[in-house]
């Protein structure tokens, strides 16, 4: 179980760099794209995967290309969410994108729909309107309503993993995958930089070089720890995925309510619980 718990760390080692951003000036797009630098020559480093495969006609580039993109957008999603609704509710509605995941492998999948599976998807549901329930006018940033950003996050690491699913069912072996997805987002983002620098006149700092390196070594580590779980407990792959999200909502709330004093209301406090209670069903059922 340790590499679940360093996988949980590192996870959440990946909100706590985005929420300081802000308090060391440092620009979250340029970190982002330094990130998938780290990210795409640590998979070469340490999965040493076979490019070869890629190139076969079976390989899924719509889902490569689909994720390139949505990889960069969503993770500049996810430094907004945490910077105006905070850790604590970011990283709870990060993990409950699993719901969309779920509903898709019962519609477009052909899993079955068991009475513990749909008991854990109401129950997500409800967990995710508490946590983006608004708290007050405090919560609004810029005229942008606080459950915004959250229920971004959402909807977007749901439609990745649906993307994930879909690659995986393609059959590219995991690193080769990996080492694409990642060469793409890097592509995207560093687009996005140029296009900043041109229209916003935005410059390259060292400051973001090594706040972005330092992010994908906790993005990349978050994977591979993970990874790295299913494979020493092959034959508990629930108890992984059950300890891996739990983990990250119960560390999240901890690190967010005591490090960073984020304030919550009742009903989110009562959103961050029976999301603990949705994954566990989910796991279990």
């Amino acid at each position: 179980m340790i590499y679940v718990l360093l996988s949980v760390v590192c996870s959440v080692l990946v909100s706590v760099l985005l929420k300081l951003s802000r308090r060391l000036s440092i620009d979250v797009g340029q970190a982002i794209a330094w990130n998938y630098v780290a990210t795409s020559a640590l998979t070469a480093l340490v999965f040493r995967p076979s490019l070869s495969v890629l190139s076969s006609s079976q390989a899924p580039w719509l889902g490569f290309i689909g994720l390139g993109l949505l990889l960069p957008l969503i993770f500049l999603a996810l430094a907004a969410s945490v910077s105006s609704a905070g850790i604590v509710r970011t990283d709870a509605a990060q993990r409950l994108s699993l719901l969309i995941s779920l509903v898709a492998a019962f519609l477009l999948f052909g899993e079955t729909l068991s009475v513990g599976k749909g008991a854990g998807i109401a129950l997500g549901l409800v967990a995710l309107a508490c946590m983006v329930w608004r708290v007050g006018p405090a919560s609004e940033r810029h005229g942008e309503p606080g459950w915004l950003w959250p229920l971004v996050v959402f909807a977007g690491f749901g439609a990745i993993d649906i993307l994930f699913k879909r690659v995986a069912a393609a059959g590219t072996p995991f690193a080769a995958s990996l080492q694409a997805m990642f060469a793409l987002a890097l592509v995207v983002s560093l687009l996005i930089l140029l296009w900043r620098r041109w229209h916003d006149r935005t410059f390259f700092t060292l400051r973001d070089a090594v706040a972005g390196l330092l992010l994908g070594l906790a993005n990349f580590g978050n994977i591979v720890f993970y990874v790295r779980g299913h494979q020493a407990l092959p034959d508990h792959p629930s108890l992984v995925f059950a300890s891996m999200n739990l983990g990250v909502v119960a560390l999240g709330a901890v690190v967010g309510t005591m490090a960073f004093r984020e304030r919550l209301s009742w009903i989110n406090g009562v959103g961050v619980a029976l999301a603990l209670g949705a994954i566990g069903v989910i796991a279990w059922g």
